[in-house]
């Protein structure tokens, strides 16, 4: 493999999935193969620092899971989200972390002694597709990613595609309903799993029969993407409701995003997909379809994540190496 003429230079390099609510650390190596990992738990409610303390804990751990030291480690490619310039390495806002104008390329580069690449955990994990699982063969499409919000990559023409202020693909925050009260206007209000909860919670709390409360008891507040699923497959009125309503809504918006740019295929991804699978894949496409515009996009491929939580770990991870390259010359 080659970057603008260039090899790529070999070794392990780590990659990091920075979620709103889980940190995934991988070592991979110059095949995509993650030789350790780790994984702990992100809790941006404890400031910026105690994340960064994490992330080089773990960084840690999974390069001693993979058998190596630090020093062995070429770069750190690290998905994160929310808007990111990644040449500066700055996150301009992520929302689920409450970070506005983080130096996080700086930061972890000067903890960890190492070249860091920073990029939108949406883009990284859909590179990580595009090479290696679900996206193989296409290229023009859009990941989507469902878990504590709602995130997006684009990838045209086989390149990464950031738009002028390198924030392209920020599907979560595309409004559905101007004139809904705040906090409820956007996709990611409407068809995250962070939604999709507050809304069975409510509802449960309003009376509405459902086998979570059974499951759960007092506990029914802390809704998993696992027990949505289960509640899903056994037939709960209630959470088939609510989690119907949010793929239709979802497949509105992307058969929307299908028409504007003509897709080749969407990728779904995140906690929430990976719990659900294709039901809710199923359910997204059929809206993809009855909504794509002309009659030909409609042909749109609507698929399942293949790499799952690796996606990002293994996209973070080939981007960096990517980089590395060029800026060796």
């Amino acid at each position: 493999m080659t970057t603008l003429g260039r090899k790529l230079p070999h070794g392990p390099i780590v990659g990091i999935d920075l979620g709103g609510t889980n940190i995934q650390i991988g070592v991979v190596d110059d095949k995509a193969r993650i030789l350790g990992r780790a994984k702990d738990k992100t809790d941006p409610d404890n400031g910026m620092d105690a994340v960064f303390d994490r992330i080089v804990s773990g960084l840690r751990s999974a390069v001693a899971d993979a058998g190596l030291k630090q020093t062995d480690v070429l770069a750190l490619g690290i998905g994160v989200p929310g808007p990111v310039d990644p040449f500066a390495g700055i996150v301009r806002e992520a929302v689920n972390l409450r970070w506005t104008m983080a130096p996080v390329g700086t930061m972890l580069t000067e903890r960890l002694g190492m070249p860091v690449v920073v990029d939108n955990d949406v883009n990284v994990a859909v590179y990580g597709e595009a090479h290696h699982g679900a996206g193989i063969g296409a290229r023009h499409l859009l990941g989507c990613w469902v878990g504590t919000g709602v995130g997006g990559g684009l990838i045209l023409n086989g390149e990464l595609f950031y738009g002028h202020h390198f924030s392209a693909g920020e599907i979560g925050h595309v409004l559905l309903y101007p004139k809904n009260p705040p906090g409820t206007r956007s996709i990611e209000h409407n068809c995250s799993r962070t939604a999709i909860v507050d809304r069975l919670v409510h509802l449960i709390r309003t009376n509405r029969p459902s086998s979570l409360k059974n499951l759960l008891g007092d506990k029914f507040p802390r809704i998993k993407s696992k027990h949505i699923a289960e509640a899903y497959q056994a037939g709960d009125e209630l959470v088939v409701e609510v989690v119907d309503d949010a793929a239709d809504r979802l497949g509105t918006a992307l058969g929307n995003f299908t028409t504007l740019l003509s897709l080749e295929r969407i990728i779904l991804g995140g906690g929430l997909t990976e719990a659900m699978q294709e039901p809710f894949v199923d359910r997204v496409r059929a809206a993809v379809h009855r909504v794509a515009f002309p009659a030909v996009c409609k042909e749109v491929q609507v698929v399942a994540s293949e790499l799952d939580d690796d996606a990002g770990v293994i996209g973070a991870a080939l981007l960096a190496r990517e980089r590395l390259a060029v800026a060796s010359v």
